[in-house]
């Protein structure tokens, strides 16, 4: 069977959580560093942003604050500490397309992804 990519995914800070993305018909772009990730936007065609609310470069979402005051409309994924209210409200505030903790289970992660991609596919 032939998978055609449907959409490129950015991810940053995600370490091997972006690797429960790999059955979904997307071509997964992983970057550790916010400033490596605000490079690679000037020169790829990015459809979708997985982000880590706190990279060791970039704390307190400055990443997607950035991003979403310069494509506002990009859907993107927050990844925050579990139980942290405040980084929830922050992210939802910015306008994140999905909140997330770092503790969700694969599954889940994967299917909200497909979900905010509009991806036709089965999730198991």
């Amino acid at each position: 069977m032939i998978a055609f990519v449907e959409a490129t995914v950015l991810t940053i800070g995600l370490n091997g959580k972006s690797d429960a993305l790999k059955n979904l018909p997307i071509n997964v772009l992983k970057m550790q560093s916010g400033f490596e990730a605000a490079r690679s936007l000037k020169n790829t065609k990015i459809d979708s942003v997985i982000c880590k609310w706190d990279l060791d470069d970039m704390k307190g979402g400055e990443f997607l604050r950035r991003l979403k005051m310069v494509k506002p409309n990009i859907p993107t994924i927050a990844l925050i500490r579990a139980g942290d209210i405040a980084q929830e409200i922050q992210a939802r505030s910015i306008g994140v397309s999905a909140v997330l903790t770092e503790e969700t289970d694969d599954s889940l992660f994967t299917e909200m992804v497909a979900n905010i991609l509009s991806l036709n596919v089965n999730v198991e």
